[in-house]
């Protein structure tokens, strides 16, 4: 009886240890989704984008840094493979021996999909053969498409398909690569999340300063759409801090080029045609100015406090008289 006790207790020990294992495995969070990593051989610039049927993908599956690379990591999710990767990249392993040794030392490869590029456009990826179907990836020259508990197995292939044929910014081509698998199919629960984040080439040691884009959509009946609108609008600010670069370095032309091509971009935004009139006034073009401002003004009156505030922050510096002018317009 002793004996048969003590094999008993083993026994539930052991299977005791097995379910820690297991929750251990799973616990580090669900992102079944489809993704891409990938550069851009013209500029450099590197990046990540998903979409997946759960809230928030962005804070566990995409990964970048400048002149490092990008990674998506995925399906039974452990978020420790992007900076880990990450960081072994920056030690002079490759795509391929990143992916080895991340997958090698985890418990729960079977159920992990990874995808990693390196600076150089080199690329690896995994799924385990776990991973719940259809499930799969697919690399090619400087990207690599991935996705698990998809409607069917065409998903993949119609993101690597739509990524290589489209042009444009690399952002926009990673948004068409995500267009296309949800056309194809998508995840088979449905949509909820998506993310994207870009980065330069070159890095300035500030991360903030080298993410290019850095999006997240985290609930929202159709992501993917939402994304793109983000992206129109992260563009749009773009040219607005060029603009503002332009005119610290007294190049007036440039300046009015950009904040143009910001207001074409994004024309609703009031505050972008609210600081165009700004940096027009400041520069002595106070008769362009005025024409913003009084649209400015008939959108929002707040606007028209906004400006009296601003000279003591010498934000704006016109004198009193073109202030005043500038505050009586109808």
């Amino acid at each position: 009886m002793k004996s048969h006790a003590l094999v008993a207790l083993a026994l539930t020990v052991s299977f005791c240890a097995q379910d820690l294992q297991a929750q251990q495995v799973y616990s580090k969070g669900l992102a079944h989704t489809f993704s891409i990593v990938a550069r851009d051989p013209a500029t450099g610039e590197m990046g990540v984008a998903v979409q997946t049927h759960w809230f928030g993908v962005g804070t566990r599956v995409t990964w970048a840094e400048a002149d490092v690379g990008a990674i998506a990591t995925q399906s039974f999710t452990n978020p420790s493979f992007g900076p880990r990767g990450l960081a072994l990249i920056k030690e002079g392993k490759n795509a391929e021996e990143v992916v080895k040794q991340l997958i090698d030392s985890d418990e729960g490869r079977d159920v992990r999909q990874l995808a990693v590029i390196d600076r150089q456009g080199r690329v690896a990826a995994w799924t385990g053969k776990k991973c719940i179907k259809d499930a799969g990836h697919l690399t090619g020259d400087n990207f690599s498409v991935q996705a698990n508990l998809m409607l069917n197995d065409k998903v993949w292939p119609a993101m690597a398909e739509a990524f290589t044929t489209s042009t444009g910014h690399l952002a926009e081509r990673l948004l068409a690569a995500l267009q296309a698998g949800q056309d194809a199919g998508g995840d088979i629960r449905g949509k909820q999340s998506a993310a994207l984040i870009v980065v330069k080439k070159e890095s300035t040691g500030k991360v903030w300063q080298d993410r290019v884009f850095d999006l997240r959509v985290d609930d929202h009946e159709n992501p993917i759409k939402e994304l793109r609108r983000l992206v129109q609008v992260r563009k749009a600010y773009i040219h607005m801090n060029r603009g503002d670069t332009a005119l610290e370095e007294n190049d007036v032309d440039a300046a009015l080029r950009e904040y143009s091509t910001a207001h074409e971009l994004y024309p609703e935004n009031v505050e972008i045609r609210y600081w165009h009139a700004v940096s027009l006034a400041n520069i002595g073009k106070l008769e362009d100015a005025k024409v913003i401002f009084r649209e400015v003004f008939r959108a929002d009156q707040n606007w028209r406090t906004l400006t009296r505030r601003l000279p003591a922050s010498d934000l704006l510096t016109i004198s009193e008289d073109d202030l005043q002018a500038v505050l009586s317009l109808e």
